[in-house]
């Protein structure tokens, strides 16, 4: 479908649906992210008040690298695919252009402003197992510097209720380019309440915004919303399961329902929590990562920072799964507790 009204005007979507109640939409022309999830008509997916922007509005060096902020919507909003977090001036010799000895990122970078080319949207059947598919690809390039392409392959059953993302970044051009990576998953009302509770395997809080400490509110339990608050960011260290996966759900106070998040912890081993609670807002973000929340200059000077050589990839396989009921969510906060030995 095209969305055809305001500021999304021509904005193409896939629309998504499955016989367990599952739905979600593609955004093709938003670097084929998901925008509208509900699952038997509750929205999971957060709506932030900006609509999906067509992508010819974005103005990625407005506001100070900061407009990012008026594009956010959605369950995700993926971050990169050459710098995440918050923007500022690297160096770019590595592209050999003298008029251009540096580059200047905004927030989480331009890849959600990127139209993705549809490649597939089809029904794939084995017998009586049925599965649909959706992917497409990124092109994030500019002359004499990146030239990154994003593959997206989403999956999910035909009788299912999670969604399987499958991403593989790899580098076209014939410098070697910086990759980062960030998934900014939003959760909104009713699932994001009064109550609801963050359930992971935490080793440690490696980093918190000051606004932690002036406002007391913690990370695990979610209070309802409140007028003025500020944006709190924590910084998790995740232990990772015997799969070798990173596992994280949110769950209601009264576990009728929640999300479990799962994802490969080699190749995303940084977590973040984002808490929007501010009335009008009220919204939790969960943001598996490839680098940790001091962003690209950090990366660089301490060694951390991946660079692709050209033909080089890397790979992300996540699931985002919804839990229906107190059987399922007990199982969840289960398993995520076993982890690191915690008893139920």
């Amino acid at each position: 479908m095209v969305l055809d009204n305001g500021s999304e005007r021509g904005v193409r979507a896939v629309e998504v649906r499955t016989a367990a109640g599952l739905e979600f939409d593609l955004l093709v022309d938003r670097a084929l992210d998901i925008g509208n999830a509900r699952f038997r008509g509750v929205p999971f997916g957060w709506r932030s008040g900006n609509g999906f922007r067509h992508p010819g509005l974005h103005e990625h060096n407005d506001e100070g690298g900061l407009s990012w902020l008026r594009s956010i919507d959605g369950l995700l909003v993926s971050g990169g695919l050459d710098h995440t977090l918050f923007g500022g001036t690297v160096d770019s010799s590595n592209y050999a252009y003298p008029p251009k000895p540096t580059v200047t990122h905004g927030l989480h970078g331009r890849l959600t402003a990127i139209p993705a080319r549809l490649l597939e949207a089809g029904e794939h059947w084995d017998g009586e197992s049925g599965t649909l598919k959706v992917s497409g690809e990124v092109i994030q390039a500019t002359a004499f510097g990146e030239h990154l392409r994003l593959h997206r392959t989403v999956e999910v059953d035909f009788d299912g209720k999670e969604i399987r993302l499958h991403d593989v970044v790899d580098n076209l051009g014939f410098e070697k380019t910086p990759h980062m990576y960030l998934y900014h998953l939003n959760f909104g009302w009713p699932y994001v309440d009064a109550g609801s509770e963050v359930v992971a395997p935490i080793k440690s809080h490696l980093w918190q915004s000051d606004s932690i400490a002036e406002q007391r509110i913690g990370y695990r339990i979610l209070p309802e919303p409140i007028r003025g608050f500020v944006e709190q960011v924590t910084e998790h260290e995740l232990v990772a399961g015997p799969d070798g996966r990173h596992r994280v759900a949110l769950i209601s106070g009264d576990g009728g329902r929640g999300i479990e998040l799962s994802w490969d912890a080699a190749t995303m081993p940084y977590f973040f929590e984002w808490q929007n609670l501010r009335d009008g807002q009220y919204a939790l973000g969960l943001e598996p990562s490839t680098n940790r929340v001091q962003g690209e200059t950090a990366a660089r000077e301490d060694g951390s920072l991946t660079w692709l050589e050209h033909g080089e990839s890397r790979e992300y396989r996540t699931t985002i799964r919804v839990l229906d009921g107190v059987a399922e969510t007990s199982a969840s906060r289960a398993a995520i507790r076993a982890i690191y030995g915690q008893p139920e």
